[in-house]
């Protein structure tokens, strides 16, 4: 579900228990070290809402920074035509995070573009099998670059996520592949080769 929503997230009646409700957490988990950094808006101007989604954007900054918490602040590019709200996230953002599911030569070509800006990053959302963004093809470049990969799905389960968006099978049976998803719910790997080169590239990151 969309937190706040539409139309609640471009009525600025509501602003004022969002700011609450924001500063709330950051005060709360401002100092806790579990937290590596706070995503603030995810996709903004996402399902339609374009720049209809600047005002609450800008104001969830601007309350954060009230509160000033230790963890680095971020809200994702993820749409490359929207260049009003890119530019106000990559030049807020403490970390740039972006979101891609593309294969590796675009992939390629929004990391030499968001590069520009000099700053850590970190791709927040990736790995979409039947899109050709996939672990072999992906984690390779971001680790090369030195950006951190956060992948959002782990076992496969009630998200659902393990078939592709808007494409249900309609029996409820396997996808001809996998959309995300790393593990069955047995625990065992959807793919061998993928676990093995997750681990084999952290351990290298490690060392």
């Amino acid at each position: 579900m969309q937190d706040p929503g539409d139309p609640a997230s471009k009525e600025k009646e509501n602003f004022p228990a969002l700011e609450v409700y924001v500063k709330d957490i950051l005060k709360t988990f401002g100092n806790d070290d579990r937290i590596v950094m706070w995503d603030l808006y995810n996709e903004p101007g996402n399902t339609g809402k374009l720049t209809s989604s600047m005002p609450l954007l800008k104001s969830v900054f601007i309350w954060a920074r009230e509160i000033n918490p230790n963890q680095p602040l971020t809200a994702g590019l993820w749409a490359w035509d929207f260049q009003e709200l890119n530019a106000f996230q990559a030049l807020n953002s403490d970390i740039l995070t972006y979101h891609n599911y593309e294969d590796e030569k675009h992939h390629q070509h929004v990391i030499n573009l968001l590069k520009s800006h000099g700053r850590p990053m970190v791709c927040t959302e990736y790995m979409a099998r039947t899109n050709n963004s996939r672990f072999s093809n992906i984690l390779p470049i971001l680790h090369r670059e030195n950006i951190g990969a956060i992948n959002w799905g782990l076992v496969a389960g009630r998200s659902n996520t393990k078939y592709a968006w808007n494409t249900p099978v309609e029996d409820g049976g396997e996808p001809i592949e996998w959309f995300h998803e790393v593990f069955r719910k047995d625990g065992t790997p959807y793919r061998q080769d993928e676990t093995d080169l997750i681990k084999k590239l952290n351990e290298v990151a490690n060392k």
